[in-house]
């Protein structure tokens, strides 16, 4: 018999709550929010026209000669993601185990140098009265993923903003990838590749349910 407690708490007994847990639970929540602001696609193309020329390109040549306005509109498109409404049904299975969407595929850029980090996420959730459509899970992962970012701050979002549209029982975010800018530049380690985690709740708390998670998104412990 499972040793969760169930979306309604009628079965088994919740984790003590830990204070600082909770304040790390209100932080994400407000670190979730995303706005997306207005992109002036013709300033981007003159500041990325000055870049090129202040770092020797000749931008009369004909094979660059419109690369500024295509360099401004990959940035547009890199960092814009696709809005979504966060769709949600009731729990009325009474689903207690958990659900995870694994390999995610994503892409971001290094606020640091502007270059991409490549990798794939795994997301997952432990239910409480409510489930999201299962798009959603990746869907979150490129809301966060398209903008300037680091691969920390990105996987603590994705977790914050299940745990404040969902209240989950836990969640459980690892994130997988490459940063270009270790492989191309610096170090140059090309292959390299960092993992960050977020967990929460029953995820983080309860040892078994943890243990779950991190066997099935193929973690370590």
């Amino acid at each position: 018999m499972s040793s969760r407690p169930s979306p309604g708490g009628k079965t088994g007994r919740p984790p003590r709550a830990n204070p600082r847990v909770t304040r790390t639970l209100s932080h994400l929540a407000v670190a979730a929010r995303r706005e997306t602001p207005a992109v002036d696609l013709a300033a981007a193309e003159q500041a990325a026209h000055a870049l090129l020329g202040a770092l020797g390109v000749d931008l009369t040549a004909e094979g660059v000669r419109d690369t500024p306005r295509r360099v401004a509109r990959m940035y547009a498109e890199l960092l814009t993601p696709a809005p979504f409404a966060p769709t949600t049904f009731a729990n009325d299975g009474g689903y207690d185990e958990l659900v995870v969407a694994t390999q995610i595929p994503f892409h971001s850029l290094c606020e640091h140098h502007l270059l991409p980090f490549v990798g794939v996420a795994h997301v997952g959730y432990l239910p409480g009265e409510r489930i999201i459509g299962l798009s959603k899970l990746a869907r979150v992962v490129e809301l966060f993923a398209r903008d300037l970012q680091v691969q920390e701050r990105l996987t603590t979002q994705v977790a914050g903003w299940l745990d404040a549209h969902l209240r989950p029982r836990g969640v459980g975010v690892v994130i997988e990838a490459e940063h270009l800018c270790m492989s191309l530049r610096g170090v140059q380690k090309a292959g390299a590749r960092t993992v960050t985690s977020a967990l929460l709740g029953l995820v983080r708390d309860d040892p078994r349910t943890r243990q779950e998670f991190l066997s099935l998104t193929g973690s370590r412990s």
